[in-house]
């Protein structure tokens, strides 16, 4: 349990060093109950910050507004389903629930401690500031990632025809699939913050300083750009993957038209070598002088004619 002392600068009768934000770490059940008994507030369980409800995961108990955001982070040891980040936003005092390190606290923890005074919203605030800009990044390099992935699936599948496209088209098409997936879970935990603000903004707007506010409300309309980024990043990656497997079908198809004309061409002089093996007596040309090299000339040519043929379909 992580505890950080601040003076709120909403009361100024407050008492020094007043406690104003507790993280709770993947809390023990005593450390849960400690901070419950401690601040007044319910902490919920693990399974409740993980329910999908909208009155679950933001639901207002007098002053006190509990809330809760999926993570774009999978649990292994929980079938890989997305951490739950949970807050606690009472007047005085903030309590975070979370399940695995935050790249966003860390740099917010930093800040509130070099503040002189900050309350429990400007510590709220500025988490969601840090969140924001984390996804931002993430989405960010999700974009390069694509960006890469279509410039070799596009300009460069000429030059690497008959190379090793298979090897290549299979690497690009695991990429897009991680790449897609964790759009995905972007997306899951964007739509996630961007409700939560919009519920902390309205239920707890009058306890908010006018320039949380307006820092709430920019953070808000960040995420809404940032949702329809991830839309175009989506869609972006579903044509891509569309793209990588007609690749991939038309490497197929190309395996396949090379040995239908393989057997094509090798079905005329099996038939005339099967032919003249058969040895019967009243066969003719076996009495020839030329016969064996008109019988090697037939071959040749029911072997080159289809070629020239397909050649001159633009088959091969």
């Amino acid at each position: 349990m992580l505890s950080t002392f601040k003076t709120t600068s909403g009361d100024p009768n407050a008492r020094p060093d007043q406690t104003v934000w507790i993280d709770l770490l993947d809390p023990t059940p005593d450390e849960a109950a400690r901070v419950a008994a401690e601040c007044g507030v319910q902490v919920p369980s693990r399974e409740s910050l993980q329910e999908v409800e909208t009155s679950s995961r933001l639901r207002a108990e007098g002053r006190v507004l509990y809330l809760s955001m999926p993570l774009a982070l999978q649990d292994a040891a929980a079938g890989y389903a997305p951490l739950p980040l949970g807050f606690i936003l009472a007047p005085e005092i903030l309590v975070t629930l979370r399940y695995s390190d935050v790249h966003a606290f860390a740099a917010v923890r930093a800040r509130v401690i070099a503040e002189p005074r900050v309350s429990s919203g400007g510590v709220f605030v500025a988490l969601v500031e840090g969140m924001v800009d984390f996804y931002a990044d993430m989405l960010e390099n999700l974009s390069r990632q694509l960006s890469t992935i279509s410039a070799s699936a596009f300009g460069h599948a000429t030059a690497l025809a008959g190379k090793r496209v298979a090897r290549d088209l299979r690497e690009s098409l695991h990429v897009i699939g991680t790449s897609g997936d964790q759009v995905s879970r972007v997306r899951e935990s964007l739509l996630g913050m961007q409700r939560l603000v919009g519920f902390v903004s309205e239920m707890a707007a009058d306890r908010l300083a006018p320039e949380l506010r307006t820092r709430l409300k920019t953070a808000q309309q960040d995420l809404s750009s940032l949702v329809d980024f991830e839309t175009h990043l989506s869609d972006k990656t579903q044509f891509l993957l569309d793209a990588i497997l007609g690749f991939i079908n038309t490497e197929q198809n190309e395996i396949f038209k090379v040995l239908t004309i393989v057997s094509v061409v090798g079905i005329p002089p099996t038939l005339i070598a099967s032919m003249y093996g058969m040895n019967f007596h009243n066969m003719p040309e076996l009495g020839w002088r030329w016969g064996y090299p008109y019988g090697l000339t037939l071959i040749a040519l029911s072997i080159l004619l289809p070629i020239l043929w397909f050649k001159r379909r633009g088959w091969w």
